[in-house]
């Protein structure tokens, strides 16, 4: 689509930088700006009340996906608005532990499916496992 940036931050962004400070996903956010009249970006939600609580939680994630920057659904739309993104509502997806085939991984899904029907921010907070894709201006 003509027009149309489409980016995972935690892959394009962490796979390009050297140095781990705030300082430096704010200006690749602002030297970003212009590429495209939209961008969509796609925010892995790392901070959850179950990732502080795992001895590894976040070392994993790091580890795993290379991931630097640490988000909540709050701080990850803030960061944008801060660059000068004017941000549609965010489309909160389920991140690959549902598709996923283990056992833990299956048994992990049943809180997690249920509290997104029932309270999904709040699960969001809770057990993670989702990330919002925000179509930004």
């Amino acid at each position: 689509m003509r027009g149309m940036t489409t980016l995972r931050i935690s892959t394009w962004y962490s796979s390009r930088t050297s140095s781990n400070t705030w300082r430096t996903i704010f200006r690749f956010l602002r030297d970003l700006r212009g590429k495209a009249e939209y961008t969509i970006f796609h925010f892995p939600l790392d901070l959850s009340v179950q990732t502080i609580l795992r001895a590894n939680g976040l070392l994993k994630r790091r580890d795993l996906y290379g991931h630097l920057h640490y988000f909540t659904k709050e701080t990850a739309l803030r960061t944008l608005a801060e660059t000068h993104y004017r941000c549609s509502t965010p489309s909160t997806r389920r991140d690959p532990i549902d598709r996923a085939a283990g056992l833990l991984q299956r048994v992990a899904k049943l809180p997690r499916n249920l509290g997104a029907a029932l309270a999904p921010d709040l699960t969001v907070r809770i057990l993670g496992g989702f990330s919002p894709l925000v179509l930004a201006r």
